[in-house]
């Protein structure tokens, strides 16, 4: 998916070669990073890491293209296992009692066929070997792209949008909630405020890359 190379005996959707040439954070490790320093005074976060660093044409832009509009949902599996594999090796245990995806609005799921970020999120889960939710969090309304706007304009596009659809599940729970790209975090911090509210332990979040 990479380089459009074969793959050798073993290999996963991505060469070694390509593995080896990702543009890995390593924010696991790190206890303050920039993707955890977004949220400070906005949402109580226990850790905070994206795998990848995302850059214009680069190879990362390349991947979420596939995984998001070119019917590759593997690579967000493939990344998802590699994202929970750096975990564990930074950290030796998940900590964390399942995973949730951010939501795609139902008309944007039908269109895609799979949520980009769900693939992301039972890649971790399959590392980790911790359960995934992807009915907990419910997009009810379909917000226009981020991409254009302003930190204050992606904030008031997606206040409002999440719902949460079983508190019972999420009081006293440890959450990761994940998803594609950090930028400013507004659509993040939009859900995590929703399980935050509704009881959530400890909330942590993970991301394919960081913007």
């Amino acid at each position: 998916m990479g380089c459009s190379l074969g793959l050798a005996k073993g290999e996963e959707i991505l060469c070694t070669k390509c593995i080896l040439e990702l543009p890995l954070t390593h924010f696991s490790s790190f206890e303050e990073n920039p993707v955890k320093e977004r949220f400070i005074g906005r949402l109580p976060i226990k850790q905070a890491w994206a795998l990848l660093r995302y850059r214009k044409s680069g190879v990362v832009q390349q991947l979420l293209h596939q995984l998001k509009y070119k019917n590759y949902p593997e690579i967000g599996l493939r990344l998802g296992k590699l994202a929970g594999e750096d975990y564990l090796n930074n950290n030796g245990h998940a900590a964390f009692d399942f995973i949730v995806p951010v939501p795609l609005h139902a008309a944007r799921l039908r269109n895609r066929g799979y949520n980009q970020s769900t693939k992301f999120a039972k890649g971790i889960a399959s590392a980790l070997k911790i359960p995934v939710d992807e009915k907990l969090l419910f997009r009810r309304s379909n917000t226009n792209t981020q991409t254009t706007k302003t930190r204050e304009e992606r904030w008031e596009n997606v206040q409002h949008a999440f719902e949460v659809t079983g508190q019972n599940k999420v009081e006293g729970k440890r959450i990761l909630l994940v998803d594609d790209v950090v930028t400013t975090g507004a659509t993040l911090e939009a859900c995590g405020e929703k399980l935050i509210k509704a009881g959530c332990k400890e909330l942590s979040i993970a991301c394919i890359a960081e913007a």
